[in-house]
């Protein structure tokens, strides 16, 4: 048994579990290595079994000398994110830089709805925080709690912060995600010595940060528990309903109990005890209406390929169209007309 810590290609880096094996011959012996290099079984392939990172596997036919194996069986996976692509993660780790680039409030509320969406713990950290000074250090928490999110501040350069994180992050397994250039390669670095990820710098013409982990990889931590770090992107996709959509806003979710409405949007409705004064109100508005513009499209292009069509003792129905001009029988002056541009053509 084991779990896979890297995907690169068809290839699976695992790392096996202490002891573990279904008979003498599968455990590994004394001083061997405790990672395989795996193939995927062809049955997998055949059944569509994808074996992402995080997956517990069972390895058939070790080859301890070589340092190989093939995986025969992925076992159930208690979650599973697809972007980041990895398995059975109980928690997430969403890193924001405060300067550096400078936090923006939208992109970071994007990033919270998509973390909710997982039904995941999320913790929030500030990194950078020697980039600013202690009051603007105190707006930025203080802000954010009334988001419904504590924050911790972190310092690569100072260490600040780093004891609690390494706290939270014992004994778990945690996907860090977040911009490009928010630190988050440099703030594993200093968590797991041995780590070694390349760090890449602040693009001076955009301000962001440039892309320098290519693939999800799990990282054992020194006191116990396993961190995966992710590629960077700066926009997530929203995958929840404009129903689900309030249901990841802690805001709403506290005056939710004052709302009379039930499938309310909080948009329109009248007298709704949501509406108001909230920061994060015009970005739940905006998502709802990114998420309800492609329903409106779909919607229309259904009423558009149907007709109501009345029926016998006052019932209608809906009937598909039919294709124009492909089904329309040519009318016989029009066949009469064709013959006659016929002839004079041949004349």
């Amino acid at each position: 048994m084991g779990r896979v810590v890297s995907v690169q290609a068809n290839y699976y880096q695992v790392q096996l579990e202490p002891g573990s094996g279904a008979g003498s011959n599968d455990i590994a012996p004394a001083g061997e290595a405790a990672q395989l290099l795996c193939t995927r079984r062809a049955r997998l392939k055949k059944i569509g079994q994808h074996v992402m990172v995080g997956d517990r596997v069972r390895i058939e036919e070790p080859d301890w000398s070589g340092g190989r194996g093939a995986i025969a069986e992925v076992l159930p996976r208690h979650t599973s994110l697809d972007r980041p692509p990895i398995a059975n993660v109980n928690q997430i780790l969403l890193v924001f830089a405060l300067a550096e680039p400078s936090l923006e409030p939208y992109q970071l509320s994007r990033f919270l709805v998509k973390a909710e969406s997982t039904g995941i713990d999320v913790c929030l950290c500030l990194s950078k925080s020697d980039l600013i000074s202690p009051e603007q250090q105190q707006q930025w928490q203080t802000r954010l709690e009334g988001w419904g999110y504590p924050s911790l501040l972190l310092s690569t350069c100072t260490g600040e912060g780093l004891n609690q994180l390494q706290t939270a992050l014992s004994q778990r397994i945690t996907v860090v995600c977040g911009p490009s250039g928010v630190g988050k390669s440099s703030l594993i670095n200093r968590l797991i010595p041995n780590a070694q990820l390349r760090v890449g710098q602040i693009s001076g013409k955009l301000s962001r940060g440039r892309h320098t982990t290519r693939h999800v990889q799990l990282l054992e931590m020194p006191g116990g528990g396993l961190v995966a770090d992710t590629p960077g992107f700066n926009q997530p996709d929203l995958t929840c309903t404009p129903t689900d959509l309030g249901t990841h806003f802690p805001e709403i979710q506290q005056r939710l109990s004052a709302c009379q409405f039930n499938n309310c949007f909080h948009r329109d409705e009248p007298n709704c005890a949501v509406r108001g004064d909230w920061e994060r109100y015009q970005h739940y508005l905006y998502f709802l209406a990114a998420l309800q513009q492609p329903l409106l499209q779909h919607e229309a292009k259904i009423e558009s390929n149907v007709k109501l069509k009345s029926k016998h003792a006052g019932q209608s129905r809906y009937e598909p169209k039919l294709a124009p001009k492909k089904y329309r029988q040519i009318s016989r002056r029009q066949q009469q007309q064709s013959l006659q541009d016929l002839f004079r053509d041949g004349s």
